[in-house]
């Protein structure tokens, strides 16, 4: 049964008293979550009901307000659709992936393909508890069961916990799990490495099953599992760092950078200027595919115009765009959508909000952390965003679901009941840490690198993020007149400008 919130519950490291947001009001997303109401009959209901999500959401999320309005309506719908997978067990709580019991699904229909960017997106919630026993179930409860499923999918677990720390600072968190998550490595490498050093996957294990490039019999190596398995690397070393592991800190480093060094030997295909699989058999499969993107997820790829230059399959209408969205597989390949249409889980060009995500935060991450950006720029970035946002509707309705025609957006399975509300993506973490741009840091920081264009927006707030356990409010007002507060972009700690620019740019100063 659905339940009220309990409003006393506060992430760790937070002060006791209750933030409130200092410019906007929850009122603002009060008729969305009643139209999202309207539009469910509600047969399954898990920790919050809808009838109480308006009030539980008042409590638990950053405030949001932009010009875009299709943008702003589904930053709301997709925490009133990931608030629905919120359960709570008898092992604390958990979110689902579908709405729906699954066969593959594990202990209270737990599973993992999504877990990085679950994370990801609930690290924003006030109440940390919820994304920390999250993590944790899947850490120490699901591995106490008869048939674990934590591994049934390739997970980036360490890398989504690293983000987490970010966002609350909670260090005796990452305390309590370094061991495991250093235990969980080790696992990867008993099940995938080969005596190469590299991790081969099947596309079905990786969440990408009926791929051009992939199988469900070959052992390839995938850049998909060798850049989860470096940022794992790459996180666990920092992690370490935090807690003051000095063994494991090295241990975790050292393979990080073999594997980063091996992934731009072995998967850097030179003719395609593109990361590709590499097949057991031999050789580079001869599809270029949206996974080839995702070593940038994870800052892999040296900063050089030599490998930039993969991200122009972005805007090209051969290679990725469409209509609708991100293809998976470059349009031009013979095999492109050949594999069926909604009969199974076709990852061979359809548009999948899974791989949308994973390239947003690639070329978020290619924009901020890059000086060799190629032909990419901020307006590509929102460009293909929007059209995210646009791409929530089915018969003219708001809706999200498992994978779409990309000339049309027919949702491939339909309103089939276990796409409905299918929690494999993410949004709302794209709009605060990627087009407001709030980017966490471990120290005092608070760094604000926005990726709205210039001249798009002539006002926005997000406010009441909870960051490090203050309140943060980041405000972009082009004339003064929107929030009253003056022209330019202002930055507020608990109701407390620190920092302000005239200009739409980046921005950095003290949290406290």
């Amino acid at each position: 049964m659905g339940t009220v919130f309990c409003s006393m519950l506060f992430s760790p490291g937070a002060s006791a008293q209750k933030k409130t947001p200092q410019v906007l009001n929850a009122s603002i997303m009060k008729n969305d979550i009643d139209y999202f109401n309207s539009l469910d009959k509600e047969d399954v209901r898990n920790f919050v009901s809808n009838a109480a999500t308006y009030e539980w959401l008042s409590d638990q999320i950053p405030l949001f307000e932009c010009p875009d309005s299709a943008i702003q309506k589904i930053y709301y719908y997709r925490w009133w659709t990931l608030r629905k997978h919120l359960k709570q067990t008898p092992e604390g709580y958990i979110f689902t992936e579908f709405i729906t019991p699954m066969k593959h699904g594990g202990k209270y229909n737990a599973i993992s393909s999504a877990l990085g960017l679950q994370v990801n997106e609930a690290r924003w919630l006030h109440n940390q508890e919820f994304v920390q026993k999250y993590v944790t179930f899947w850490l120490d409860e699901d591995k106490a069961t008869t048939k674990p499923h934590f591994h049934n999918f390739s997970s980036w677990v360490d890398d989504a916990v690293y983000n987490l720390y970010l966002v609350n600072g909670d260090k005796e968190f990452l305390r309590q799990h370094i061991s495991a998550l250093s235990l969980d490595y080790q696992l990867w490498e008993k099940e995938r490495q080969l005596p190469n050093q590299m991790f081969w996957q099947f596309d079905v294990k990786d969440a990408m099953e009926e791929s051009i490039s992939g199988s469900r019999k070959e052992k390839n190596i995938r850049p998909t599992i060798n850049s989860y398995m470096y940022g794992n690397a790459a996180a666990l070393s920092k992690i370490a760092a935090v807690v003051g592991a000095d063994s494991i800190q090295k241990t975790y480093e050292d393979k990080a950078a073999i594997l980063k060094k091996l992934v731009m030997e072995q998967l850097w295909d030179e003719q395609a200027s593109f990361f590709k699989v590499r097949k057991e058999k031999g050789g580079f499969a001869d599809a270029r595919e949206a996974i080839g993107l995702i070593p940038w997820y994870f800052n892999l790829p040296p900063d050089k115009n030599t490998y930039a230059v993969a991200w122009d399959q972005l805007i090209d209408t051969a290679g990725f765009t469409a209509p609708w969205g991100l293809t998976t597989a470059e349009r031009r390949h013979p095999l492109f959508r050949t594999h069926g249409s909604g009969h199974g889980c076709e990852w061979d060009g359809a548009v999948w909000p899974y791989a949308t995500t994973q390239s947003l935060k690639a070329l978020s991450n290619l924009l901020n952390n890059y000086k060799s950006h190629g032909k990419m720029n901020p307006t590509v970035f929102y460009n293909e965003f929007h059209k995210y946002a646009l791409s929530h509707i089915m018969d003219g309705k708001t809706y999200i679901g498992e994978y779409q025609d990309e000339k049309n957006g027919e949702w491939l399975k339909g309103d089939h009941p276990r796409s409905r509300f299918y929690n494999h993506s993410s949004f709302t973490d794209l709009v605060i840490n990627d087009l407001v741009g709030l980017k966490p840091a471990e120290d005092n920081t608070l760094e604000i690198r926005p990726l709205i264009p210039a001249g798009q927006w002539e006002w926005f707030c997000l406010d009441n993020v909870w960051y490090h356990g203050h309140a943060v409010t980041v405000l972009w007002d082009k004339t003064g007149k929107k929030y009253g507060k003056g022209k330019g972009l202002r930055v507020y700690v608990d109701g407390i400008e620190k920092g302000s620019s005239k200009k739409l740019k980046p921005l950095k100063t003290k949290l406290i």
